[in-house]
């Protein structure tokens, strides 16, 4: 017989977004399941070439619009 597990919040996407979602989720005291098609640390984050661009708000020339269109 299969185990039957209960959560109370399921996360699907094992990148970037989606752990921190399930450790913000966490820290709320949920039970938490995380879905993911490939393990953890070969998530496309953790692939990206390219890297990730993020605003970091260090600089006066930095704007969160700017960092939706890179």
């Amino acid at each position: 017989m299969i185990p039957v597990r209960k959560f109370d919040a399921l996360v699907v996407g094992a990148g970037g977004s989606g752990m921190r979602a399930a450790l913000e989720l966490a820290r709320r005291e949920l039970k938490v399941a995380v879905l993911s098609k490939v393990f953890p640390t070969r998530s496309h984050t953790v692939a990206a070439q390219g890297g990730i661009a993020a605003p970091l708000a260090n600089s006066t020339e930095d704007h969160w619009h700017w960092h939706m269109y890179d």
